[in-house]
């Protein structure tokens, strides 16, 4: 037999086998609920013990109500359709709202306590929100709050719908299977920044000036002894004062600022206290670069960060901070420089 017909399956085919072979509903039988299987077991023995007809006939009830749980708890999930809202930019140690949206698409019967959770890849199923009642053809929108601690991409998968209506003895589940994802911003401090005019502000970091290029930078209100040919007349017949127009200096250039993410340490297969080290000193020196690239962008400085690895970004006041902190959330750290020119990010 050829050794390809012996390989196992691939990941992508485990996968889907296990996508089709799992169970439509999930059951959990509740604290109550064993309470009450423990009854019922006993009076079923009592009952063909004795040939009592009252306990035949308790028996009967009891099993009735395990029934009626069933039909009701499974009338409950079906019809049900969910949405998440995710909000348009989430950063590391502030909290954020996620809305869960439930839809009942039944025409007759409405949904009684239904618990939705979102389940996120690679991490700790811990937020829910919980809906007492569904209408039929009506949409019910709760929400939950989160405060992320890592940066990056983060992953939402599926929810988990369940309900223990109606009598709380057991707890039906389905999931749906709902993608989402995330993108996590690095935390952001404030910074105290330099003058404008100043030349040195730090390491890897310059600062534009204004001269006399055609660059322009706006304008400003007129002050005594500025050069009057710079006057922008039209502006200042429309505010009623005199305005200049402001150049950007021949050749100035931009906030630069470097940022390490090179070290052989990366390319260790097994994590040690070294490598632990240098990944932690990394997020600081990533957050600081967000934290004064934040504060130049608000100053209204157009910035250029560049990378060891020779991976470099562009960020304007026009476009804000967005580009900049989604390269930085989504930066992974390097083993090896790269020695090829920089590159922009795709």
């Amino acid at each position: 037999m050829a050794a390809s017909a012996l390989a196992p399956p691939d990941a992508g085919l485990r996968r889907k086998l296990g996508g089709k072979f799992r169970p439509p509903r999930r059951l959990k039988v509740t604290r109550e609920g064993r309470y009450f299987l423990g009854i019922t077991f006993g009076v079923g023995l009592a009952a063909i013990n004795t040939g009592n007809n009252l306990l035949y006939l308790l028996l009967g009830v009891l099993l009735a109500l395990i029934l009626v749980s069933g039909i009701m708890s499974e009338i409950a999930l079906r019809g049900l359709t969910v949405r998440r809202r995710l909000p348009t930019r989430a950063q590391v140690g502030r909290p954020h709202l996620v809305e869960i949206e439930v839809h009942n698409k039944k025409t007759r019967l409405p949904s009684y306590a239904i618990e939705v959770e979102d389940i996120r890849a690679a991490q700790p199923a811990d937020k829910r929100c919980f809906f007492l009642k569904v209408s039929p053809q009506s949409t019910q929108v709760a929400a939950y709050r989160r405060t992320p601690q890592r940066r990056g991409r983060e992953a939402h998968v599926a929810f988990r719908v369940a309900t223990r209506f109606p009598f709380g003895l057991f707890e039906k589940s389905r999931q749906i299977e709902v993608p989402g994802e995330l993108i996590i911003y690095p935390a952001v401090h404030t910074v105290r920044l330099p003058p404008p005019r100043a030349r040195n502000i730090g390491v890897g970091a310059r600062i534009a000036i204004r001269g006399g290029s055609d660059d322009l930078l706006g304008l400003r209100p007129y002050r005594p002894g500025d050069d009057t040919r710079q006057v922008h007349w039209r502006k200042s017949a429309a505010m009623g004062e005199l305005v200049l127009r402001e150049h950007a200096a021949e050749g100035a250039p931009d906030i630069e600022i470097e940022l390490d993410d090179v070290s052989a340490l990366v390319a260790r297969p097994e994590p040690d206290d070294e490598r632990k080290r240098w990944l932690d000193q990394f997020e600081i020196r990533l957050r600081e670069a967000a934290s004064r690239a934040v504060a130049h962008l608000g100053r209204g400085d157009t910035i250029v960060l560049r990378t060891t690895s020779a991976t470099r970004i562009q960020g304007n006041p026009r476009l804000g901070s967005d580009p900049i902190l989604r390269f930085l959330a989504l930066l992974e750290p390097s083993a090896t420089p790269v020695e090829n020119k920089p590159k922009e990010p795709t």
